[in-house]
């Protein structure tokens, strides 16, 4: 496991540079057990009387009733939509440029919710007490508690609005914190037995099944995570990311930056040169989907359209950092099952 200090410089420090890598996270057997164990003290539904949950810091916050004034990082919003729990307020990616939702918002209607902030380090603290917060949720990169999303300079202002609710997404596969979003989802008053939902889930497994299967059927594709900035090319490792490592476990045969590299970021990548971008070989590319990264279709580096996965037509997008439900989780597992299934061997 990395320093988590190192690990979260890191981030920061590549987000603030406008092109990140997979920043996502794992859910081991070990970490499988923790988020049960979270999710023990958490109580039932309840649209009137006393609320409390009990996060992944092992914080129990306890309100009067279930919160109505919700902040939450963008994409903690989006996941809570799609359960019908509606947020105040949201903090993170959420709009693009032409004034468009981000990728991250998911199917929010963004003209609907206040935006405390839409890039790394931006949080109106004054827009959020106007708010009259209930509750901040947010997802957490690290196994120091830290919210994502959250600065650094005005934390502790933040703090005193309101109580707030950290999910981890940090050393665990993406299973544990689907569950855990539920969890809270169910808490706030969702109907976790509505069809829309039981059948997005049901979805999900068989999304899984087909990427078990694609895996086991042809082991020798390999595929690279990437991620594409003005100046480097990043390679994730498998080893935290949430997705990543769900993926693995169902078989997936990734490529891996070298011990070495990954050491420099914490274990999250390695970062190249366009000059280096074929390093590594592969015979699918999984791209960063995010708007602080640069789009496969945006990328002009000659090496980059040499590569033969490339060259193959062989690349798809990725959800860098997955919208926790299980209704926004089907679409990535099936891109990845339909692209082994249909790759040839290039590499």
């Amino acid at each position: 496991m990395p320093n988590a200090r190192t690990a979260r410089l890191t981030r920061r420090g590549l987000l603030a540079a406008g092109g990140a890598l997979g920043l996502g996270t794992v859910l081991t057997a070990c970490g499988d057990d923790d988020a049960k164990d979270a999710g023990a003290d958490t109580k039932g539904a309840a649209k009137s009387g006393p609320w409390s949950f009990k996060d992944d810091r092992g914080t129990t916050v306890k309100l009067d009733e279930a919160p109505k004034n919700i902040v939450a990082f963008t994409g903690v919003a989006a996941a809570l939509y799609d359960y019908g729990i509606e947020v105040k307020g949201v903090f993170g990616p959420t709009t693009t440029k032409d004034g468009k939702a981000d990728v991250q918002a998911g199917d929010m209607d963004v003209s609907k919710v206040t935006v405390l902030g839409n890039v790394w380090d931006q949080f109106n603290v004054e827009k959020y007490a106007a708010l009259a917060p209930d509750v901040l949720i947010s997802t957490m990169f690290d196994d120091a508690g830290t919210l994502w999303y959250v600065p650094e300079a005005s934390k502790d202002k933040i703090a005193k609005l309101a109580p707030s609710v950290g999910i981890s997404v940090f050393d665990r596969q993406l299973t544990g914190p689907l569950q855990r979003m539920w969890e809270l989802a169910e808490s706030l008053g969702a109907d976790m037995t509505a069809a829309k939902v039981t059948e997005a889930k049901k979805r999900f497994e068989a999304a899984s099944e087909r990427l078990r299967k694609a895996a086991k059927a042809k082991p020798e594709i390999k595929v690279l995570v990437g991620s594409a900035s003005p100046e480097l090319f990043y390679v994730s490792g498998s080893n935290l990311s949430i997705d990543l490592e769900y993926f693995k476990a169902l078989g997936v045969n990734f490529v891996e930056p070298t011990e070495e590299a990954k050491k420099a970021t914490g274990g999250w990548f390695e970062s190249l040169s366009w000059e280096n971008v074929d390093k590594h070989k592969a015979d699918v590319i999984m791209m960063d989907d995010r708007s602080s990264a640069i789009q496969p279709a945006d990328i002009t580096e000659a090496t980059w359209k040499q590569l033969p996965a490339v060259k193959a037509g062989q690349v798809l997008p990725r959800s860098t950092e997955p919208i926790l439900s299980y209704d926004k989780c089907v679409a990535p597992v099936e891109a990845l099952a339909e692209a082994i299934e249909k790759a040839k061997k290039v590499s």
